[in-house]
């Protein structure tokens, strides 16, 4: 029996595995290493905590001391000290269950992960006077998920991650729990960020635009699903009838970029698309289907190189030569199928013109005949790779184990679309027709927009985090804006007044034209001349004018928060008029807007008139007035008259969802107009300066797009805030009751 160097407390549990535990460990480990590896394990004896931590560390600590080295010992016993202060000491049988479990290659990247379980346990406990008191719901959650987090993303992405999750979701149990299991749709997107490699979205614009220069091809490309937890990323691209699909990320490999290793597939599938016909895969063999697939791949390989040389060196990087094949005689491998490696070696030797064998130098022979001719075909390639299949077929090839290892073409996609099948299947249809789906109900709503939010506190986006959604305001009575008209008609008349000096002069004449306002006599003579001598004549004859030098697109968005609801209860000085008695912000507003409309009518302006609340960062509404192809008639008019205000202002997501609206117009001044009568707020966020930094972020990528954004604020204390979102393009009315004759003044102000 043998006896350990060092002594301590051991638990009845321990006694059955004790020296089995040493002797393995002395096997694995130098003398002095043991003695700290024991010295800890009876450290953990003397916690109070039962069996179960010193047990787990006596069966894997020395396999963990092993891989990383000693070095670990140090931190992880100052973690576990720290842990068992706290009301989580509990957990600390779990930390040493999962920790020899995780990806950890160095002791910094394991004292980097017990730092984050210390930062969450602390921020997410019970505490009262900066006590904690309870032991936190989340540590658990992060233990069990920590090792399919860190087999996605290194460990200082991680802890990105985790203090994102903590930032937004701290004080909320239930949500940070979900947040740490990626079950909710911002803990994915913030995850996927912090994944290494290039993500599809950042070079889907490039991909886009090479296809279209080189193929001509103008289709969607999407990402992959995602595998599930547990399964290895096998999944390979493929073409489907709507477009293409790409891995969700990739990262350079052997040499070879992200991006380029993305244009590979893309250049393959657009191949596939140009030069493949599908065949008929009933009666074929699952062998005879993978040997077609294999020899179809380098002829659409070999095109590619002769349309652009430039693809070989990435080519040849990534299809390295692949390993010898195993002599299918000897006893370790008789049980093994060497199929796929075969096929690796073929599709080699086709792709760099270097035959490995007799086989290999027939197929070369006859592909590299096939292709002088011309593109040829699928149906060529067919029968190519039977051809090799007849010759080259063992009887090993039937044996389940197959060996995969360095037979994946890293480009290649999974040729799906190569193959059609004519019978589903053998089985006859006993059970008759099936019963009829039920109709699908028409969706009520268009699905949402998702939009990022700016964090100042990490200098960050929050991707995907506000869902917008698009709806046609209801529509009440045009008479109730006519009736808002009559009362404001001294301001419209001044209006008037300011319009036609305003009002472009330079009117250009449209001549030649099928419909016109006048006759074109020059055209109309000519064509009485034709017809006088037989000839058919043109019979655009008409003449057209339209303005020139005046080409304005402008989008008033108005904020419809609860506050608009409020009475005005500031009643003008002497002489300047002052609000009538039940008149509230809304209503004002809507006056306003109303005699906006009228003036960027007459001046020929195009505008859209667009409302906007939130409930929270899961529903932002914007209800559509007026739309920039409509007249400013009674429908628009009584859609304005039923605009309500309600919930609150989450203005930054608002900002960029009526950018993406007027970023779409030609125009030679693009203006978006922001009506509001108080800061950006909702109920879910409780630091106030949050959402004005996301509004002041907004403006700067609306800037970016070459946008003028301007705000006109009803808010006396819009100067605390105001500047830092808009600068000096904002205008502060301090009268609510003046709004009716400003805002149209201060539009032709913004576009004299």
């Amino acid at each position: 029996m043998l006896a350990p160097q060092r002594t301590g407390p051991r638990f009845v549990e321990i006694d059955a595995i004790f020296e089995t535990c040493v002797a393995q460990a002395r096997k694995r480990l130098d003398a002095d290493t043991v003695d700290a590896w024991l010295d800890l394990a009876f450290w953990l004896g003397r916690l109070g905590r039962g069996a179960e931590p010193q047990r787990q560390w006596l069966l894997q600590g020395a396999e963990l001391l092993e891989r990383l080295g000693p070095a670990l010992l140090a931190p992880l016993r100052d973690a576990l000290a720290v842990l068992q202060k706290t009301p989580d000491g509990r957990a600390i049988g779990d930390l040493l269950t999962v920790l020899p479990a995780l990806r950890l290659s160095t002791v910094a990247d394991a004292a980097g992960w017990l730092a984050q379980v210390l930062e969450l346990q602390r921020r997410s406990s019970v505490a009262i006077h900066h006590r904690a008191i309870d032991p936190s719901a989340a540590l658990p959650v992060f233990l069990a998920e920590s090792s399919a987090l860190l087999a996605r993303v290194p460990v200082e992405g991680l802890g990105r991650w985790l203090d994102a999750g903590l930032r937004l979701h701290g004080h909320h149990p239930d949500r940070l729990a979900e947040f740490l299991r990626r079950q909710s749709p911002d803990s994915r997107a913030l995850f996927s960020r912090e994944r290494p490699g290039l993500a599809l979205v950042d070079g889907e614009r490039r991909l886009a635009l090479t296809l279209r220069a080189l193929w001509a091809l103008d289709e969607p490309i999407l990402p992959l699903p995602e595998p599930a937890e547990g399964e290895a990323v096998t999944a390979l691209p493929y073409l489907e009838a709507d477009g293409l699909r790409l891995p969700e990320r990739l990262e350079a490999r052997a040499g070879v970029s992200a991006l380029q290793r993305y244009r590979l597939m893309a250049a393959h599938l657009a191949g596939h698309r140009r030069w493949s016909q599908p065949l008929v895969a009933d009666n074929w063999s699952p062998m005879q289907r993978l040997a077609v697939e294999t020899v179809e791949d380098a002829r659409i390989d070999v095109l590619l190189l002769r349309r652009f040389p430039g693809l070989g060196a990435a080519m040849c990087a990534l299809h390295p030569p692949p390993p010898a094949d195993p002599d299918d005689s000897t006893d370790s491998q008789r049980r093994v199928s060497t199929l796929r490696l075969r096929l690796a070696r073929l599709s080699h030797a086709l792709l760099t013109g270097e035959p490995g064998d007799d086989a290999e130098r027939d197929v070369l022979d006859r592909f590299t005949t096939a292709l002088a001719t011309g593109e040829s075909s699928s149906r060529d390639m067919a029968t190519l790779a039977l051809a090799w299949v007849a010759r080259s077929r063992r009887q090993s090839d039937q044996f389940a184990q197959v060996i995969f290892e360095g037979t994946q073409v890293d480009w290649r996609d999974d040729n799906r679309h190569l193959w059609r099948f004519i019978e589903a299947g053998d089985e006859e249809d006993t059970l008759g027709d099936p019963p009829p789906r039920p109709a699908e109900a028409e969706p009520e709503e268009l699905p949402p927009r998702l939009y990022p939010e700016w964090d100042a506190a990490a200098l960050a986006y929050r991707p995907d985090w506000v869902k917008v959604y698009d709806r046609l305001q209801p529509a009440g009575r045009a008479a109730d804006i006519d009736a808002l008209l009559a009362r404001h008609h001294d301001t419209e008349r001044d209006l008037k007044r300011l319009l036609d000096a305003l009002k472009p002069q330079d009117r250009v004449r449209l001549r030649h034209q099928e419909e016109g306002s006048e006759l074109d006599l020059d055209r109309a003579i000519a064509a009485l001349g034709d017809l006088r001598a037989g000839i058919l004549p043109d019979t655009r004859v008409q003449m057209s004018h339209r303005t020139d030098g005046r080409d304005i697109a402008v989008l008033l968005l108005m904020d419809l928060s609860a506050s608009v609801n409020d009475p005005v209860n500031d009643p003008a000085p002497a002489g300047e008029g002052a609000a009538e008695p039940g008149e509230t912000v809304l209503s004002l507003s809507r006056a306003a807007v109303a005699l906006l409309a009228g003036a960027i009518a007459t001046l020929g302006d195009r505008l859209a008139i667009v409302g906007f609340h939130s409930d929270t960062r899961q529903r932002v509404d914007l209800l559509h007035v007026k739309g920039f192809g409509e007249a400013w008639d009674d429908a628009p008019k009584a859609r304005l008259a039923a605009v309500q205000g309600a919930f609150s202002t989450r203005m930054g997501a608002a900002l960029r969802h009526a950018g993406e609206l007027l970023s779409g117009r030609r125009a030679d001044r693009r203006l978006l107009l922001l009506l509001t009568d108080g800061r950006p707020s909702d109920v879910d966020v409780a630091d106030p300066e949050h959402l004005v930094a996301d509004a002041a972020q907004a403006v700067h990528e609306l800037d970016a797009q070459g946008l003028y954004t301007h705000c006109i604020s009803l808010d006396a204390q819009a100067d605390t805030y105001v500047g830092r979102v808009f600068g000096a393009r904002c205008s502060v009315i301090d009268r609510v009751a003046q709004l009716p004759r400003r805002l149209p003044e201060i539009f032709l102000g913004l576009t004299r």
